[in-house]
């Protein structure tokens, strides 16, 4: 397990960074994303991307940059809320084993399992015994899903008091962003104590080798969406070299006998010659 400290002790600034910065390495993380999703949807591989964290902390904007250069149909974005009543009935984990990705595709998940001892335990919405028993029911789940071959990556985005209510000042300033505020978010940051102490103990009990926690400060958006994509490439690239994917030797017959192409034409930047 990990030693965490409180969050609010983290650094939270990184320093300027210009706008071209940004968007060239943003443009690099992006193709180095598809680059490995290409690569699990050939050979079948299966990825979680969990993102947790305050409101107003970023989620939205992290998983914008994230799925906007990959194949759609193998990107599944799980909006989490709320169990329903049929959802109530069951384990906790059970709405979640049902959105688990399947060969080739990519989940990713804007909350997750740990509302259970993060929202749930704060609201009073299942017993102590229920919340304190779930820190060793997460670390199974997740056993069972690396074990199985999953590539899991876990980010907890967090904000500063002082930038929170910023951001939700500004939310509330622009009718565009209303929809993005809700009575239970006034409620959640008036509790800020109460989740810095869920949260901390959510990162101590949770935090395993198999399933390691990251943690990005997320007052500077531009650092922060950069850092989210970093992690998440280095965790599911982990092992990955994209730069010896080969064609199907079927693929490149079938090619040559409809185009006349063959791979040099593709390594000499050749146009396809018409037989």
């Amino acid at each position: 397990m990990g030693k965490w400290p409180m969050l609010d002790k983290i650094e939270m600034i990184d320093g300027p960074i210009d706008e071209k910065t940004y968007e060239d390495e943003l443009d690099r993380l992006q193709h180095r994303l598809l680059d490995l999703q290409t690569y699990h949807v050939r050979n079948g591989g299966r990825v979680i991307i969990c993102i947790d964290g305050w409101d107003a902390a970023g989620k939205g904007g992290l998983i914008e940059r994230l799925v906007a250069g990959l194949e759609p149909k193998s990107t599944h974005v799980w909006r989490i809320g709320a169990p329903t009543e049929e959802e109530k009935g069951r384990h906790h984990l059970w709405r979640f084993w049902t959105r688990l990705p399947a060969p080739g595709n990519w989940a990713i998940f804007d909350r997750t399992w740990y509302g259970r001892v993060l929202v749930e335990r704060i609201e009073g919405f299942c017993s102590e015994e229920a919340w304190r028993r779930a820190y060793r029911e997460i670390n199974e789940f997740e056993r069972q899903l690396t074990d199985d071959g999953v590539r899991l990556v876990k980010l907890l985005v967090h904000v500063s008091a002082a930038e929170q209510k910023k951001r939700m000042i500004e939310r509330l300033n622009s009718p565009h962003k209303h929809y993005k505020i809700g009575l239970e978010d006034f409620r959640n940051i008036a509790r800020r104590k109460q989740y810095l102490e869920a949260y901390d103990d959510m990162l101590e009990r949770t935090d395993t080798d198999n399933a390691p926690w990251h943690v990005i400060a997320t007052d500077e958006k531009m650092h922060a969406r950069l850092k989210g994509l970093k992690i998440v490439a280095e965790t599911v690239g982990e092992g990955i070299d994209v730069a010896r994917q080969t064609l199907d030797p079927a693929i490149v017959k079938a090619a040559y006998d409809l185009w006349g192409w063959t791979p040099d034409d593709a390594r000499n930047g050749k146009k396809h010659r018409d037989k």
